[in-house]
């Protein structure tokens, strides 16, 4: 069964995580995705650790699927080489400076001019203008502009913090994803032809915090009072250890009380309601701290969920690949690579059930598929041998 971009194209020339993971979720969907990188290192993030040999578990992780070119672009026949690529392929991703690929002579307007139906994507930190738009950027950048760090206050210990996941770069990536489906949607049904798609990471990450984070910004007139999330959410500790638990509508809390053996609060007029557990939000939070601290995880665990109370146990990462769901869902592929060994990787989460892809489970080594990817793009065996002895490929 192939799956439902089978048949396209994509020449990826970003690096670290925003493009290349963009360009992998394409290739876990059938896509053939195309790494253009420069000779030496290749992308930075081989030289992450956790790898060996220039395969990086991050590389790994956000390149999974493609093949490998590797390219001195800053000659001329590198530059005439990724034209004669783009020819044939139907998106092109790209994550440098704003203007960078411009002075190369591989920005939107020449690629249009080689090939009309192109998808071009840009991503950057901040745009393609403004006063933030030619900073270095990196993911905890865009967090610090966004005002994610404000919002990771622990109630306990109120100081701001960052999310440790690159929150920006993988929302960003996905953001990408999806724009690029519904351009080559657009270009099948004659809507448009190609388009040069501008993804500011700042303005990908606002969109993502949006529905919960800004609530108390979103009117500015008179509205009702609320609560935020980010407020109330909080890990719980037992006798034992530590949980999550979250109960937001009446029954919920209902279930919650009878579970921790209190089933008197639920009657209490100071807590019978949501309106008034967020009048006195902070007494309840006490009550409930010293409650939940008398049970044991797994104890408190199964009665929270006899009430129908969600509630998890908080896994640390090597607990996950023994989870019962994620063991269930076979959320996790392993797979040998011929230098790593067994490597392990998360399945593409989505399930189609008429077009399923089955995931490229491979990692190149650095320009390992040069030859073959230029030999597809019209170079004959002389024009690849001028090439290499120029220096441009390996």
């Amino acid at each position: 069964m192939t799956g439902p971009l089978d048949g396209y194209t994509v020449i990826d020339i970003s690096a670290v995580v925003s493009g290349p993971m963009c360009a992998r979720v394409l290739g876990d969907q059938g896509a053939d995705v195309i790494k253009i990188e420069p000779l030496g290192i290749g992308d930075i993030t081989r030289l992450g650790g956790f790898g060996s040999d220039g395969l990086g578990a991050m590389f790994v992780a956000c390149n999974r699927g493609k093949r490998s070119v590797a390219l001195d672009l800053s000659q001329q026949a590198g530059i005439d080489a990724v034209k004669r690529m783009v020819a044939k392929a139907d998106v092109f991703v790209q994550n440098f400076r704003p203007g960078a690929t411009e002075r190369m002579g591989i920005g939107p307007e020449a690629l249009h001019a080689i090939n009309p139906n192109l998808i071009y994507v840009s991503i950057s930190g901040f745009g393609p203008t403004g006063p933030y738009s030619q900073w270095r950027v990196y993911d905890p950048i865009v967090q610090a502009i966004s005002g994610v760090p404000s919002v990771q206050r622990s109630p306990d210990i109120p100081i701001p913090d960052l999310v440790r996941t690159i929150v920006a770069d993988k929302s960003t990536a996905l953001t990408a994803a999806q724009a690029i489906t519904a351009a080559l949607l657009a270009r099948e049904r004659g809507r448009a032809r190609g388009q040069h798609l501008e993804i500011p990471m700042l303005d990908s990450l606002l969109h993502f915090l949006w529905p919960d984070n800004f609530n108390g910004e979103m009117c500015t007139g008179d509205t009702n009072p609320g609560v935020l999330l980010h407020d109330i959410y909080r890990m719980q500790q037992t006798a034992d250890g530590h949980l999550v638990y979250f109960a937001v509508s009446d029954s919920e809390w209902e279930g919650l009380v009878h579970a921790l053996g209190h089933p008197e609060w639920w009657d209490e007029s100071r807590f019978n309601d949501i309106q008034e557990r967020q009048k006195n939000f902070e007494v309840l939070g006490g009550l409930l701290n010293n409650a939940f601290i008398e049970w044991s995880t797994s104890e408190i665990l199964q009665r929270l969920h006899e009430y129908e109370v969600p509630a998890a146990p908080v896994n640390e990462l090597s607990d996950v690949f023994t989870d019962p769901q994620v063991v269930h869902n076979e959320s996790i592929h392993t797979w040998d690579h011929p230098v790593l060994g067994e490597t392990r990787s998360a399945r593409p989460p989505v399930r189609f059930s008429q077009t399923q892809a089955e995931p490229r489970w491979s990692a190149d080594s650095l320009g390992q598929s040069t030859q073959d990817v230029l030999r597809e793009a019209g170079f004959t065996e002389d024009e690849l041998q001028q090439l290499a002895d120029a220096g441009v490929t390996p």
